[in-house]
């Protein structure tokens, strides 16, 4: 076998890794911004619009994206509003209910992937994932804690609900992206995602009030340049390369580092579940980034055969 999809398979869930990772980072910047879920993704989304439309106006490229077939082109704006609806949601869910049950029910969405895969992005169920994705999702339970599981009142349970939509949503997203990024660089997809996220977002915004101090413009900024748009394009160049269930248990990275970056910055204790869990997850990634491609099993052409389609 062929040494170069096993190399491009991990250099693949190592963007993944690196860019989940990173995002562990979004719940500090986060709360430095006091105002409505609805404006902090507007304007996330809006600073990572403006850093791509600077990339692909320095590459002379701003137009291609209105050269795609319609059909492409739309599909990928309905991504966008797609995107902003998962974030709403999710941080809607951490207003209502309890950090532990949003957290919990949210990353039930690599689960969905992996179940919705074979139908959505049609990639036949890999088995060996089965046992990765248990410990990851064991993991992230064991971390959020059992004691605070319960819920008290109608507030929780809508919470609860909104959790299990960005769940669900995540891995519409996750499927979806994995078809429609084929043969589209990675800029360009997002500078359409985001045109669709921001059309929908506007009215929200117009009508709220937004950041004013100098903090939440600063926070903003790095949440739209830094975790969503280098991100966003890290994460889309590995996904090209892996299955995008193979790429779901990776995200699990996120948690984990959240509660890393929240004991460094925001002095929130971390606990010897938070460990054991932590380590559940790890060990979950690491039984996914060991395994060999497989005939038969790899959906074709994961990996791309012009440089040109990465940025």
């Amino acid at each position: 076998m062929s040494t170069r999809p096993r190399s491009d398979s991990l250099t693949g869930l190592l963007r993944i890794a690196l860019a989940a990772t990173t995002w562990g980072l979004i719940p500090v910047f986060v709360r430095l911004v006091h105002t409505n879920a609805a404006v902090i993704v507007f304007w996330r989304v809006g600073f990572a619009a403006i850093f791509v439309t600077v990339i692909l106006g320095v590459r002379g490229r701003l137009g291609v994206f209105f050269k795609l077939p319609k059909r492409r082109m739309w599909a990928i704006i309905a991504m966008g509003t797609l995107l902003a609806v998962n974030w709403m949601l999710y941080l809607g869910a951490l207003q209502l209910t309890k950090v532990a049950i949003a957290v919990l029910i949210a990353y039930c969405g690599p689960v969905f992937v992996a179940v919705l895969s074979p139908l959505v992005a049609h990639e036949p169920f890999d088995r060996r994932l089965i046992v990765p994705l248990l410990l990851a999702l064991a993991g992230v339970a064991t971390i959020v804690g059992p004691q605070d599981m319960a819920l008290e009142s109608g507030t929780h349970l809508l919470g609860a609900a909104m959790a299990l939509a960005s769940a669900v949503t995540y891995a519409l997203l996750i499927l979806n992206a994995k078809r429609l990024i084929h043969g589209v660089p990675a800029t360009i997809y997002t500078f359409g995602e985001y045109l669709g996220a921001i059309a929908l977002l506007l009215p929200f915004a117009l009508l709220s009030k937004g950041p004013s101090a100098p903090v939440e413009w600063g926070a903003l900024l790095v949440l739209g340049v830094v975790m969503t748009s280098a991100t966003g394009l890290i994460f889309l160049s590995g996904l090209r390369r892996v299955r995008a269930d193979h790429a779901a248990v990776l995200t699990y990275a996120e948690p984990v580092s959240a509660v890393v970056f929240s004991a460094i910055f925001l002095q929130e204790p971390i606990t010897l579940a938070t460990g054991v869990g932590a380590a559940l997850v790890v060990a979950g990634g690491a039984m996914v980034a060991r395994m060999e491609p497989q005939q038969g099993i790899e959906t074709p052409g994961l990996v791309p055969d012009a440089l040109s389609e990465e940025s």
